[in-house]
C-alpha cells in the first residue's frame, strides 16, 4: 500500500483493483463505514461484497479485522490482496508458532491493514488480547448469517460475537452475507450492531445463472450426461446429501473421464486440503461435497453447480447455487430431485435435535423449497420473491426456456387419493408409494395379495399411466399438502384434510408434465459462455485466450496462489479481445490495477505481441 493513500474511494477502486466503478450499493456502503457507520449488507454471492470492507480499511486509521470462518478462504484472499500490494495477513490454526508470533508482531507495529481471524481466535483470550495492543479500523464479519439461530447455517462461535459490541463499541461494524430472511438480518442486526446501523439490501437476482430442475430418475447417470454434453472441462460443484453418496458419485465421474474430486468431513483433513487445493488452483476440476463445502469459497470460474439431492431450503440452495458464475459469465444451476428426496428431507427434521418451534421452521423452509422445485412459472421469480423481491419472468431458466404443460389431473388425482383410503379403510394401516402405485396399475404383487387389495375397487383403475406418470403425481399432491408421507414410519402415504376436498370435488388438481428436452450439446468454446451474448471467444481471440491461461498458470504456479489470483477469465477474456499493445492500453483493461500493470504487463504484451 502507498505511504500516502488516494483520496477517495473511486481512486482506490481504480489505481489497486483496476475497475472504473463501483457496482450496484458498493459506494453507499462504503462511505457509510468510511465515516463510521455500523452497516449490514446483503449481497448475492459474487457482488462484491468484500470491497465493502476492504476499502474503508484502506481509509480509515488501523487495521481492519475481518471474522472469516474457512482457513481456505482466508489464505485466497490474503494472497490476492498481496497480488494488488496490500498489507493483509491471516491468523489461524494453519500457522505455526514463529509464523503467528510474526504476524502479531506486524499487527501491533501498524504494519499491517486487514488481518483475517477465525471467530475462535478472535474470542479466545489472545485473541482480545492482541487486538486491544492495536489500533482499529473496523470490524467485518463475512457470512454473518451464521450467527442466526434460525438460519440455515448457524455456528455457535458466531454467537459470541456479540463481545464486539462490548469491549469495542467505538469501532464500526459491517455484517455481509449473500443469504439472509427477514428474521435472520433481524439477529444479525440486533446481535452485532449499534441500534442505529443502515442495512444495505441488494437485488437478489443473478441474471447470468440459468436455473434448472429436471426429475430424478438415474441421479448419476443424469449428472455424468449433463456434465458431457454441457460443461465438459468446466469447474463445478456437485452437492450430495451423504459422504458415502459423495464418494460414489466422484467415483462414477471419474469413471466417465471427468476430473471429479470427493470432499466431506470424513475424509482425513490432509486429504481435504489437497482436494480443496486441486480445486482452487486447477482449471476443470468438478468437486463432489457435502453442503460442508464451498462457504466463501471465492473461485469466480466455476460454470455449474449441481445438486442431486434437494436441499432443505430456499437459503442454502440459493448460497450454493450462488457459488457458479461469480465472474459474471454464464453459469448453470442444474438439480434433479424425486420424492425420496422430501421424505429424506422430512425424516432428517423429526429426528433431529431441535426443539419444536425450530423443526415447524424446518418444515416451512422445506415446503417452500418443495414448491421452487415443483413451480411451473418463472423459477427466478420464485426465488426473489422468497427474499422478498419482485421480478418479471426472466426468459433464462428451464420454464421459461420450455414452459411445461399443465393439464387437470383431478380425476386422476382422486384415483390415488381413493386408493390410499381404500388400502387403510381394508388393512387398517398405511402404505407406501410403491404398493399404492401397484394397486393403481393392477399388479398383482405378492403385498398385494396378502393383503387381499386385488379385490379392491380402485385396483386397475390407473393401469393406463406408467409408474413414472403415477409417481409425477404423488410427488406434486405432497408438495401441495394434498397427501403426507410419514417419513418416520416406513414411509406411508396418509389423507390430509386438502384430499377431502379433492374427493369431493371441491377442489381441482393441475399436474405439471414437462416434454423431453431436446439433446443439447457443446458449441464452440462452452455451453455455458456461448449462452450469454458477446462472451464467446472465437479464432484467433480464443487462442490468444488459451495461451493468456497457460502463461497465468505458471505465474500462479510460481507465486504459489489460485490462478483467478493472478487474473479472473474475465479479465483475460477482455484482455485477448482488446489485444492492448503497451503498459498504459493494458492499463485500461477493466481489472488491471497499477501494480498488476507493473508487475505483468511486460510479459503480457510481449506474449500479446507474438499473436499478433
Amino acid at each position: 500500500m502507498p505511504e500516502t493513500p488516494p483520496a477517495s474511494p473511486q481512486q482506490i477502486l481504480q489505481q489497486i483493483w483496476g475497475y472504473p466503478d463501483f457496482r450496484g450499493m458498493q459506494q453507499p456502503v462504503i462511505e457509510h463505514v468510511v465515516g463510521g457507520g455500523d452497516a449490514l449488507v446483503l449481497m448475492p454471492t459474487g457482488g462484491g461484497k468484500s470491497l465493502c470492507f476492504q476499502i474503508p480499511a484502506l481509509l480509515r486509521p488501523g487495521m481492519g479485522v475481518v471474522i472469516s470462518p474457512l482457513i481456505a478462504l482466508m489464505q485466497d484472499q490474503v494472497a490476492a490482496l498481496h497480488e494488488l500490494g496490500l498489507r493483509a495477513a491471516f491468523l489461524n490454526s494453519s500457522l505455526d508458532a514463529a509464523s503467528a508470533r510474526q504476524v502479531q508482531a506486524q499487527a501491533r507495529a501498524g504494519e499491517l491493514d486487514l488481518l483475517y481471524m477465525a471467530p475462535e481466535r478472535l474470542l479466545s483470550e489472545s485473541g482480545q488480547r492482541l487486538l486491544e495492543q492495536c489500533r482499529l479500523a473496523l470490524f467485518a464479519i463475512d457470512e454473518a448469517h451464521c450467527v442466526s439461530q434460525w438460519g440455515h447455517d448457524f455456528r455457535p462461535e458466531y454467537g459470541q460475537l456479540e463481545i464486539l459490541r462490548e469491549r469495542w463499541p467505538d469501532i464500526p461494524r459491517i455484517a455481509l452475507t449473500a443469504t439472509a430472511d427477514i428474521p435472520t438480518r433481524r439477529e444479525i442486526a440486533q446481535r452485532l450492531l449499534r441500534d442505529d446501523a443502515r442495512s444495505f439490501v441488494a437485488s437478489f437476482d443473478r441474471p447470468n445463472i440459468r436455473y434448472r430442475v429436471v426429475e430424478k430418475r438415474d441421479g448419476r447417470a443424469q449428472l455424468a450426461q449433463f456434465i458431457r454434453d454441457e460443461h465438459d472441462g468446466d469447474c463445478g460443484v456437485v452437492y450430495a446429501l451423504s459422504r458415502s453418496s459423495v464418494e460414489q458419485v466422484a467415483e462414477h465421474l471419474a469413471a466417465q473421464g471427468i476430473r471429479a474430486l470427493p470432499y466431506h468431513a470424513g475424509l482425513s483433513a490432509e486429504t481435504r486440503a489437497r482436494h480443496l487445493r486441486r480445486f482452487l488452483d486447477e482449471d476443470g476440476v468438478v468437486m463432489v461435497a457435502t453442503i460442508a463445502f464451498g462457504m466463501g469459497i471465492d473461485k469466480p470460474d466455476v460454470r455449474f453447480v449441481a445438486h442431486l439431492d434437494m436441499p432443505r431450503s430456499i437459503e442454502g440452495y440459493f448460497q450454493e447455487t450462488g457459488r457458479a458464475g461469480r465472474d459474471g459469465l454464464a453459469a448453470q444451476a442444474w438439480m434433479t430431485y424425486g420424492l425420496a428426496d422430501v421424505v429424506q428431507q422430512r425424516r432428517l427434521i423429526e429426528m433431529g435435535d431441535a426443539d419444536e418451534a425450530h423443526k415447524r421452521l424446518s418444515s416451512a423452509k422445506l415446503d417452500a423449497m418443495l414448491a421452487l422445485a415443483e413451480a411451473a412459472d418463472c423459477r427466478r421469480v420464485r426465488l426473489l420473491g422468497y427474499f422478498g423481491e419482485a421480478s418479471e419472468p426472466c426468459g433464462n431458466c428451464d420454464n421459461c426456456l420450455q414452459p411445461p404443460e399443465l393439464v387437470d389431473a383431478s380425476e386422476a388425482a382422486q384415483k390415488l387419493l381413493s386408493t390410499v383410503y381404500r388400502c387403510r379403510q381394508a388393512s387398517g394401516t398405511n402404505f407406501a408409494a410403491t404398493h399404492i402405485i401397484d394397486v393403481l396399475r393392477g399388479r398383482n404383487s405378492d403385498k398385494v395379495q396378502r393383503f387381499g387389495h386385488q379385490r379392491l375397487s380402485t385396483f386397475g383403475i390407473g393401469a393406463d399411466w406408467s409408474e413414472q406418470d403415477w409417481r409425477v403425481l404423488l410427488r406434486q399432491l405432497v408438495a401441495q399438502h394434498l397427501l403426507e408421507v410419514d417419513s418416520m414410519h416406513y414411509n406411508v402415504l396418509r389423507l390430509t384434510d386438502g384430499s377431502k376436498q379433492v374427493l369431493r370435488g371441491e377442489r381441482r388438481v393441475r399436474l405439471r408434465r414437462q416434454a423431453p428436452a431436446p439433446a443439447r450439446r457443446r458449441r464452440a468454446g462452452s455451453a455455458s459462455t456461448a449462452a450469454q451474448p458477446g462472451i464467446a471467444l472465437a479464432g484467433a481471440d480464443a487462442a490468444l485466450f488459451e495461451s493468456l491461461r497457460a502463461w497465468r498458470a505458471d505465474i500462479a504456479r510460481d507465486h504459489g496462489v489460485p490462478a483467478y489470483v493472478v487474473f479472473p477469465d474475465a479479465t483475460l477474456r477482455a484482455i485477448a479481445q482488446a489485444r492492448p499493445l503497451d503498459l498504459q492500453q493494458l492499463r485500461s483493461i477493466s481489472g488491471v490495477g497499477d501494480k498488476k500493470r507493473d508487475t505483468y504487463g511486460p510479459a503480457l504484451v510481449r506474449l500479446i505481441a507474438q499473436h499478433a
